[in-house]
């Protein structure tokens, strides 16, 4: 399990990368994208079978790349819009994902927040 802070974002690449490409194969597609490969977000990669995902980010002046093969099996992605390239994802999915549910079926219930913040809220 990865535990992470809200601050980092994390982007899921849409479509299937080569999984060959290591750290800088796949940093190359993050600098094509428009991202800054130092910056400590996520960048998230899957196979084109979709029982492969690549995770790399930048640490303290070093790149760490997560990998991991389902044995049987695909990874259940979210639903990317036809143009897309990416789809930015939050620390709960990325968990959802990795542990093999579904998060288009899964159900977000809604936040509870205060009456004093509902009636500000447009």
């Amino acid at each position: 399990m990865i535990t992470l802070p809200a601050s980092v974002r994390i982007y899921l690449a849409a479509g299937a990368i080569d999984l060959r490409k290591s750290i800088d194969g796949l940093g190359a597609l993050v600098t094509e994208r428009g991202h800054d490969v130092y910056s400590g977000y996520l960048y998230v990669f899957t196979s084109r079978r979709g029982d492969r995902v690549k995770i790399l980010t930048w640490d303290h002046g070093g790149f760490v790349l997560y990998y991991k093969r389902l044995e049987a099996g695909k990874f259940r992605l979210p639903e990317v819009r036809v143009g897309q390239v990416e789809v930015e994802l939050e620390a709960t999915q990325l968990a959802m994902l990795l542990g093999g549910f579904d998060p288009v079926n899964a159900r977000r219930v809604a936040a509870w927040e205060p009456a004093s913040r509902r009636a500000s809220t447009p």
